[in-house]
C-alpha cells in the first residue's frame, strides 16, 4: 500500500539521525510490533515487507513480510489481529509513499498512525502508533504506473537504512531460552542413577 506524505505530515529525518528519532517516538517499557505495509507485486511499494521480512529474520515482532503482507486486502484482519493478539504493543507502522522530485530517498519518522493507500486515492483505517515512511518517487499522476517503475535499488537502499536504524534504536524482544530436551532426559537419567545407589 501507499501513503502519501504529504497527506500524513511527516518530520523529514537524515539517515544519520534516523535512529535517534525511532528512540524518541518509543514509549519506554512497551513492547513493539511492527506492521510493514505493501506489497512484492510492486517494485516501489516493497518496501515496508522487505523492511518486515528482515526484521522477522532478526526476531523482531512484526506482521507484514514478503511471504505474508499486510495490504488493502487484508487490512481489517490485520488491525483485528493487533486488537486480539497485541493489546499491549506499540505499534510502529512502515509503508512507502510517493512526495515531490527534492524529497525521493527521505525517511520521515512521526508519532500517530499511517493511513495506507492514501497516496494512491484509498480510504483505508489508520495504522499504528507512530510510523516510519520512505519516499520511493514521485507522486502526483499515474501513481500504480510510477510504483511499478521505481528502481528496487533506490527501494533496498532505502529499506537497508531503516533496518539499520531500528536495530540500533529498538532492541529485538528476549527469546525465552530453550532447554535442549536430550540435556533434560540426561540430567533425569542422572539424578535417578545417583539416588539409586
Amino acid at each position: 500500500m501507499l501513503s502519501r506524505g504529504v497527506q500524513i505530515r511527516t518530520m523529514g529525518v537524515n539517515a544519520v539521525n534516523l535512529a535517534e528519532k525511532i528512540k524518541t517516538i518509543k514509549p519506554r517499557g512497551k513492547k513493539v510490533l511492527f506492521v510493514c505495509v505493501g506489497t512484492d507485486r510492486s517494485t516501489g511499494d516493497s518496501l515496508g515487507p522487505i523492511v518486515g521480512t528482515r526484521l522477522k529474520g532478526r526476531g523482531y515482532e512484526v506482521l507484514g513480510t514478503i511471504d505474508e503482507p499486510v495490504h488493502a486486502a487484508n487490512l481489517s484482519e490485520t488491525l483485528s489481529l493487533i486488537e486480539s493478539k497485541y493489546p499491549d504493543h506499540f505499534v510502529i507502522a512502515i509503508d512507502a509513499s510517493l512526495g515531490r522530485q527534492k524529497e525521493v530517498g527521505n525517511i520521515k519518522v512521526a508519532h500517530g498512525p499511517l493511513f495506507p493507500g492514501s497516496g494512491v486515492g484509498k480510504s483505508l483505517p489508520p495504522v499504528g502508533d507512530a510510523r516510519i515512511v520512505g519516499c520511493v518517487n514521485v507522486g502526483g499522476f499515474m501513481e500504480y504506473f510510477v510504483l511499478q517503475n521505481t528502481r528496487l535499488s533506490r527501494v533496498l537502499r532505502m529499506a537497508d537504512e531503516i533496518f539499520q536504524a531500528i536495530t540500533k534504536a529498538i532492541r529485538p524482544p528476549r527469546r525465552k531460552k530453550r532447554r535442549n530436551a536430550l540435556c533434560e532426559i540426561a540430567a533425569t537419567a542422572e539424578k535417578k542413577t545417583s539416588t539409586s545407589h
